[in-house]
Parts: C-alpha cells; structure tokens; sequence
C-alpha cells in the first residue's frame, strides 16, 4: 500500500507543477512602458523635477545619454539644489566625452558635496582628460585627504605625477599604497617603472 500512496503524491505534485507553469506570470511593468509614464508625467507636469530625475535615471540605464543630461539639466532648473543632479549631469558628460561640462557640473556638485572623495577623484580625471595636470593633483591630494586609503586617488596621483615628470613624489605613492593595496600598488609600479624606459 506505501508504494500506490508514494505514487498517488508524486501524480498529484506533477499536476500541481505542470498548472502552475501554464499560469501565466503576474504582469511587469517593462522599462519602456516607465518611460512613457515619466514622459507623460513630465508632460502633464514640467516642474516636477522628481519625474525628470527618474528619467534621468531610465535614460542612463539605457546609454542615452544626451537624453539624460538634457533630463538632468530641467532637474536642475527646477531644484538647483539638488546637489546629486550636478555629480549624475558630470558623469553624464563624461560618457560623452564632454570633459569640460564635467569639470564644471563637478565643480558645482563640490558645493554641496565638499568632502566626498570619490567626487574628486573624478573631478581629477575630467581635468586630466582636458589638460590640466595640476588641477588633476590638486584634485587627487584633495580625495587622498579625505580618505587616505583610496587606491584609486593614489594609483591616479601616482600616474598623473609620472605624466609631470615626478618619479621621486610617485614613489611615495606607491610606497603608500604597499601598505593597504599590493595590487594597486603593483599596478603603479609597472608604470612608474615603465616610465623610467
């Protein structure tokens, strides 16, 4: 009698199984039907720079990013507070290698985020892409300030020095970085060696 039961439960759970996957799954809402409710939204409302930002948002996930600055760009004149619009608008330009709107919308990011590392460790970055090496230091000593164990602000500092012509001060980054990142510090390593080439 135990094996008829064991095989009345396994055809009773074979049923059960197969009609859960004939049901079909609960509805999702699709990320191109959101941005067609944002759109509306910023249609039927222009100054609420919340819908913006969110599109924003969308357009970013979606690589569309002269679409997101210009998005980024009503959040900011509606809310020209909203500090994190101005960090979202430099990466934005970033990714359109527009590197001097970078600088500039992390520069006025830096009003409202004034101890945020990653910000100019990035800021860096922009100002080197344009040039400007020692901005690009100053930026980079202003991020290790803040966070003295950032390998990434090191790493770069280490590279934009050799760029200047300061193995010596490139040195003492990687000095820096052997004692919390050996990786890292490998990495610059090989630059400043080959830089000595």
């Amino acid at each position: 009698m135990k094996p008829f039961f064991i095989i009345i439960v396994m055809s009773l759970l074979l049923i059960s199984c197969s009609s859960e996957s004939e049901k079909s799954p609960p509805p999702v809402s699709s990320e191109k039907s959101l941005f067609e409710e944002l759109k509306e939204q910023t249609v039927k409302n222009p100054n609420d720079a919340d819908a913006w930002y969110y599109l924003a948002d969308l357009y970013e996930r979606a690589e569309m990013f002269s679409e997101e600055v210009d998005a980024l760009h009503k959040v900011v004149a509606i809310k020209p507070d909203k500090g994190y619009a101005y960090m979202k608008l430099a990466t934005a330009y970033s990714r359109l290698g527009q590197y001097r709107d970078t600088v500039k919308n992390y520069l006025t990011a830096k009003k409202f985020f004034p101890k945020n590392p990653l910000l100019y460790n990035n800021l860096a970055v922009a100002y080197g892409k344009i040039g400007k090496l020692e901005e690009e230091i100053a930026s980079l000593k202003q991020a290790i300030s803040l966070r003295p164990r950032y390998a990434t602000a090191r790493f770069n500092l280490g590279v934009t020095l050799l760029k200047k012509g300061r193995r010596g001060e490139a040195l003492k980054q990687y000095e820096e970085l052997k004692k919390f990142d050996e990786g890292t510090a490998a990495f610059l390593k090989k630059e400043i060696d080959a830089a000595r080439r």
